[in-house]
């Protein structure tokens, strides 16, 4: 396994009148190569999990593990632990500042202690693979447009070659084209690179077309952890913390009071016309 959480709490300002627990006993397995949605509402606490992940922040109380280690043992390096585990923010584009766009993806592996040569091929490589053309390596990152700052903050991390990115909310602000681009994207590297993918999102179209496991967080703890199909089938349990199905699942529960025997398990649109397309077929077969 990748990642193993064991009963983990976390409390802001613990000693103080503002004391509030983030994380409440949250023990979880990420395994090696999972495409992971992990879903909430706002204040439901899985930004401060993923901030976890990579030891931002430390539990108040409870054990991680990456790849066996405890990250919280004497001597433990999180300078290595950052270089394998990636994390991009909401509004990454908010922390490019160097002149040039290569000199920006080169700003992780420097930190790793690389030479400039291979911090440079690094760089020319997480670019090529998010799509940036070499002719805009030399522009300032200021001047491209939303989803190209985008694409470049997300390099900057795979610069770093992380064997696990960790996205928040990465299609925040952008228009529908920008949004699917970085995703498939994502999804390319996914599999591709075969690396760990842990996504947070409150689009549950997004969640239900990429990822194959679903984490919903709820007042700090873990609510459900299942399939795309075996989450979003108990939409009226998530409806009663704030969060919902994709419209998919919506349309075939509705379609199920026309058609009792259909199958109302899909959760994107190619799953819906399948099922559809299956129970119509079988009808006329019978």
């Amino acid at each position: 396994m990748s990642i193993k959480i064991e009963h983990v709490n976390y409390i802001y300002s613990p000693d103080n009148a503002f004391r509030k627990q983030a994380l409440k006993d949250v023990s979880l397995e990420i395994k090696d190569g999972e495409f992971i949605g992990l879903i909430g509402h706002t204040g439901s606490g899985k930004s401060t999990l993923i901030q976890h992940l990579n030891g931002l922040v430390r539990a108040t109380d409870g054990k991680i593990y990456y790849n066996g280690e405890n990250i919280y043992q004497e001597g433990y390096s999180m300078t290595k632990l950052r270089s394998h585990v990636g994390l991009v923010f909401q509004y990454p584009e908010h922390q490019l500042f160097e002149m040039t766009v290569l000199k920006d993806v080169c700003f992780g592996p420097k930190n790793l202690g690389l030479d400039e040569a291979v911090c440079q091929e690094r760089a020319k490589k997480a670019l090529s693979i998010v799509g940036i053309k070499e002719k805009d390596y030399e522009k300032s990152p200021f001047e491209l447009s939303g989803g190209q700052k985008r694409r470049v903050a997300i390099a900057g991390v795979l610069a770093m070659e992380p064997e696990v990115l960790i996205l928040d909310e990465p299609t925040a602000g952008l228009d529908p084209k920008g949004r699917n681009d970085i995703l498939d994207q994502i999804a390319k590297l996914h599999k591709e690179m075969g690396i760990t993918v842990i996504l947070v999102s409150h689009s549950m179209e997004d969640v239900a077309k990429y990822v194959d496991r679903i984490i919903a967080m709820n007042r700090g703890s873990v609510y459900m952890d299942g399939t795309p199909a075996e989450v979003f089938e108990r939409y009226t349990e998530l409806e009663k913390i704030g969060l919902a199905a994709p419209q998919v699942t919506y349309f075939m529960h509705g379609l199920q009071e026309y058609f009792p025997d259909i199958s109302v398990k899909a959760t994107t649109v190619e799953e819906a016309k399948k099922a559809i397309c299956d129970y119509f077929r079988e009808g006329a077969d019978r």
